[in-house]
C-alpha cells in the first residue's frame, strides 16, 4: 500500500513539474513600450559619490554620464527595470514617472552659492553634451519617445528640483530633434501682442498645464505657480527663471502650444 501511495505521488508530481504548454507562435501587434519619458538631471556629487549613491544608495538611474574626458556613459541598469530616479512627479498628466521613464544622471555639481547671494552654475562639458545625445537618440528610437518627452526634473517636479539647470542645452538638444524649442521669430511677433496687454494668471495656468506641466489652475499667482513658471522659464528662457509672468513668458507659450 505505501509503495502504491508512493508511486501515484510520484505521478502528481511529474504532472505539476510539466505544467502548462506555451505557445508563443501568435505575437500581438498591439503593444508598445513601457518606456514613455526621458527624464535628464544632474547629480550634485563627484563620479565616484555618484555611482556609490546610484548603486547602493536610496536612489537609481538607468544611466550616468560621467565628467572625465571621453564622459563614459555608465549602464547602470536594465531600461525594462524601474528606477528611482523621478520621486513624485508629474508630466501631461501621468504621474510617478518612475514606471513610465528612462533616467539619466549626468554627473554636475549643479549650482554653488555665492557671498553676494547669487548661484554659480556649473556648466556641462562638450564631451558631456555628445555623449548625452548619441544616448538620447538611441534610446529615442528603440522607445519611440517624442521630442516633447525628453524633459527635466525641475519640468516634472517643479516645487523640488532645479536640475538639470538654467545651463543644460536644451535649444541644442531640440535642434537634434531631442526636445522641443520655439521659432524665435514667432515669439518675438508674439510677444508684441502680450506686452500691450499680458494675460490673466489663469491664461498662464491653463497653458502651462496644457504644455505638460502640474500647474493649479486657481487663478492665483501662488508660490506653486510661481515654481511652475520658473521651471518653464529655467527650460525656455535660461536668462531669467523668477517666476513671474510676463510678455516673453507669455510668448513663449503660446507659440509652443501652438505648434505641439
Amino acid at each position: 500500500m505505501k509503495f502504491l501511495t508512493l508511486f501515484v505521488s510520484l505521478i502528481l508530481l511529474a504532472g505539476c513539474a510539466s505544467g502548462p504548454r506555451f505557445d508563443t507562435n501568435h505575437p500581438s501587434a498591439n503593444h508598445d513600450s513601457r518606456v514613455q519619458f526621458v527624464v535628464v538631471h544632474y547629480t550634485s556629487a563627484s563620479l565616484e559619490r555618484s555611482l556609490q549613491l546610484l548603486t547602493h544608495g536610496e536612489v537609481s538611474s538607468h544611466y550616468l554620464i560621467g565628467d572625465d574626458t571621453n564622459a563614459t556613459i555608465y549602464k547602470l541598469m536594465d531600461e525594462n527595470q524601474r528606477a528611482w530616479h523621478a520621486g513624485e512627479s508629474e508630466w501631461q498628466g501621468r504621474t510617478w514617472l518612475n514606471s513610465s521613464s528612462i533616467g539619466i544622471e549626468i554627473v554636475n555639481p549643479g549650482f554653488k552659492e555665492l557671498p553676494t547671494g547669487e548661484r554659480y552654475w556649473y556648466p556641462y562639458s562638450e564631451a558631456q553634451v555628445q555623449s548625452l545625445i548619441v544616448l538620447l537618440k538611441d534610446i529615442s528610437k528603440r522607445h519611440a519617445i517624442s521630442p516633447h518627452s525628453i524633459i527635466g526634473h525641475s519640468d516634472i517636479a517643479p516645487f523640488r528640483k532645479l536640475d538639470p539647470g538654467p545651463l543644460f542645452p536644451w535649444k541644442r538638444l531640440a535642434a537634434e530633434g531631442l526636445g522641443v524649442w520655439p521659432d524665435e521669430q514667432a515669439v518675438a511677433r508674439q510677444q508684441v501682442q502680450f506686452d500691450s496687454k499680458l494675460p490673466s494668471v489663469s491664461w498662464f495656468q491653463a497653458q502651462l498645464a496644457r504644455f505638460g506641466y502640474a500647474t493649479p489652475q486657481t487663478g492665483e499667482l501662488d508660490v506653486a505657480t510661481r515654481h511652475v513658471i520658473g521651471a518653464f522659464q529655467m527650460h525656455f528662457r535660461p536668462a531669467r527663471f523668477d517666476g513671474m509672468p510676463d510678455a516673453q513668458t507669455a510668448a513663449l507659450l503660446q507659440v509652443l502650444n501652438q505648434t505641439k
